[in-house]
């Protein structure tokens, strides 16, 4: 398969003296942005084009790339397309489908932030327009990347553990960060965004499928919104923070969690940067009383769950447990992996490996700390943009660490539990 680079918009323009990779970014959010920031300081690629309709992150984007032409809309960019190697597709979960099968069409390479799209039917579209065109799919599965990860997997494909019989893994998701992204914010409710396995879950499905190197076969799940509910609501609770008599006792206090980012760039970055660019106390609560994030989060319209467990069968009788739930420090995910031969323990930044044969114990530093988009995934996210940036040179898409069939998998896994938390099933995949 081959990758013209440069895509021109004309047959008739001549090519930039600039030998840098040439990137379209379509969403300047969060991660979009922090995509963007990196794969610009590296001094291989430079932005051409952004498309945000927020004014606020469109004109940061300017800021930040004053080479790039700012658009409210992508499909502007898709009826006058810049000339460009790739796109970086960072919208909300429920407007990636569009976006990727126009520019898979159009040739670009796709950068594309998980999930791929909130339905199965959309992502098959997604990875049908992909093939198709013969274009690379690099999915921002950033936990595949990181140092951790990589430190993982050399030692399970070493043999030290034997063969792997089974995995427990745990994500916390972080008491506070469940606050802010799935009950007062944009991933709170399933038919604005995905269910919440899918939003957040399908990196970790993902890894664990990644470390085992198998294909899930069965699956079930157990979940809901236990908590995060009006009948929870203390009895003198008001509607937001700011005006609540309890406000100082409660976990979820979003004057808490807001004012306490004021100072530190990272936290600044994210969370804040989701509720305000301000960057005082006044701005802070302003932005609190008039936007969605000063909401008590017992009367919010949230619906997505808070806890779920999810059990998994591999091909050949390799057996895994997930869970993911709200009340934990947000920290990085924990991990065990058992083998014939030994065991694994790690906390994302540390393993511990027991050796059956000597009873000995080794603990090993493979990670970096930082297990959020505000400090890049424990370097998950420059990894990624590395890697893509790496296949955009060599026209070679083994840099990237998941091909569209294999991104495609974790999602199909995580309807797959949805159906069997909603229905009370064991679900079969079929390979």
């Amino acid at each position: 398969m081959s990758h013209a680079l440069v895509r021109p918009r004309k047959d008739t323009e001549k090519p930039a003296a600039d030998s840098r990779l040439r990137l379209v970014v379509v969403g300047a959010g969060g991660r979009g942005a922090a995509y963007a920031a990196y794969a610009a300081r590296t001094g291989r690629a430079v932005i051409v084009a952004i498309a945000e309709p927020d004014p606020r992150r469109a004109a940061e984007a300017r800021a930040l790339h004053p080479e790039a032409e700012i658009h409210d809309d992508w499909r502007e960019l898709v009826e006058n397309p810049p000339r460009a190697d790739a796109v970086i597709i960072a919208t909300q979960d429920n407007d990636h489908v569009q976006p990727a099968v126009h520019f898979a069409d159009l040739g670009y390479h796709i950068l594309l932030e998980k999930p791929m799209a909130t339905s199965e039917k959309d992502t098959r579209r997604i990875t049908a327009a992909v093939r198709r065109t013969g274009v690379m799919l690099a999915v921002c599965h950033v936990l595949r990347y990181t140092p951790y990860t990589s430190g993982v997997k050399q030692i399970v494909d070493s043999g030290r553990l034997g063969d792997i019989v089974s995995v427990e893994h745990l994500e916390p998701v972080g008491w506070w960060h469940q606050a802010h992204s799935y009950v007062r914010g944009n991933w709170r409710r399933e038919e604005e965004a995905s269910p919440m396995l899918l939003a957040k879950s399908c990196h970790d499905l993902d890894w664990i499928s990644y470390i085992i190197g198998r294909p899930v076969r069965k699956v079930s799940s157990f979940g809901s919104l236990l908590h995060f509910r009006a009948e929870n609501r203390p009895a003198t609770a008001t509607d937001n923070c700011l005006d609540c008599p309890v406000e100082n006792s409660c976990p979820y206090s979003a004057r808490r969690l807001y004012l306490s980012c004021l100072g530190d760039s990272d936290r600044e970055r994210w969370p804040l940067g989701a509720v305000t660019a301000a960057r005082t106390p006044e701005g802070v609560e302003q932005a609190l009383r008039e936007g969605p994030y000063g909401r008590c989060v017992y009367a919010c319209d949230n619906d997505v769950v808070d806890h779920q467990v999810v059990a998994l069968e591999y091909e050949g009788g390799v057996t895994a447990s997930f869970t993911m739930t709200a009340f934990t420090p947000f920290t990085h995910r924990k991990t065990r992996i058992f083998g014939t031969r030994g065991s694994l323990e790690g906390d994302g930044v540390r393993v511990t490996v027991t050796d059956f044969v000597t009873g000995e114990e080794q603990t090993h530093v493979l990670g970096l700390d930082g297990p959020d988009a505000g400090s890049g995934h424990g370097g998950g996210d420059e990894r990624l943009i590395d890697a893509f940036l790496d296949a955009l040179t060599t026209g070679d898409a083994s840099h990237i660490l998941s091909d569209p069939a294999t991104s495609l998998e974790s999602h199909l896994v995580a309807w797959a539990a949805e159906r069997s938390r909603l229905t009370g099933t064991v679900e079969t995949l079929t390979g």
